[in-house]
């Protein structure tokens, strides 16, 4: 073996080690093409052993549209038991320059990918209440919400309300989400012998505004 591929295969050992056993480096030697592999550590990620040929070279290096500097870095391919690889290749030349190798390191990301998934379904985030005023209410909701309105305003001598009492029960409604149910103002209009046009303006002065 080359002083050259020598030096690769101290680089792939340090490589290996490094990651751990889910990442697997070889190393070529271009000029026996059949048997190009002279060199793995970790072999058990996708199953390289010497003397095996090149896979990726042409296809996910040499064509790959991210290649530059004589390197292609983190392109996937799929082992044939489905595991996901994520690959990055380092030409190696002679000293005249001609392609005479390449430095492959392989890892296995299949778990992290599962894990990825799991995440993503536990953080989805979950469809809330629109804030907006909804369209359509079960009967039996409005049912509960016309009681609710109704042990709100109903025990109050709304006659004999001062405006700022009236704003203060609106207020309260507003923050706890009564209005944002369709026909509620009306309701409350009705219970507080009003017109809607003054529930909208207790509405108005309960948030700072002025009509």
């Amino acid at each position: 073996m080359d002083a050259v591929f020598k030096r690769y295969c101290q680089i792939a050992d340090v490589v290996a080690e490094t990651f751990g056993p889910r990442c697997e480096a070889v190393v070529h030697d271009l000029s026996q093409p059949e048997n190009s592999v002279v060199y793995v550590a970790n072999g058990n990620v996708t199953g390289r052993a010497v003397g095996q040929s090149f896979d990726h070279l042409v296809r996910q290096v040499l064509m790959n549209k991210d290649f530059k500097e004589d390197r292609a870095v983190n392109y996937m391919f799929e082992t044939p038991d489905h595991r996901t690889i994520r690959s990055s290749s380092l030409l190696i030349r002679d000293e005249e320059g001609n392609l005479a190798g390449m430095l492959c390191i392989n890892v296995d990301i299949s778990g992290w990918l599962r894990l990825q998934e799991e995440i993503g379904l536990f953080t989805a985030p979950r469809p809330s209440p629109s804030p907006s005023c909804q369209e359509e209410v079960a009967p039996d909701v409005m049912t509960m919400i016309d009681d609710l309105i109704w042990k709100i305003v109903g025990s109050q001598d709304v006659k004999n309300l001062t405006r700022k009492k009236c704003v203060e029960l609106v207020r309260f409604m507003d923050e706890k989400g009564i209005f944002l149910v369709k026909g509620t103002v009306e309701k409350v209009a009705e219970i507080m012998g009003v017109t809607k046009v003054t529930v909208y303006s207790y509405l108005d002065e309960a948030k700072g505004k002025r009509r």
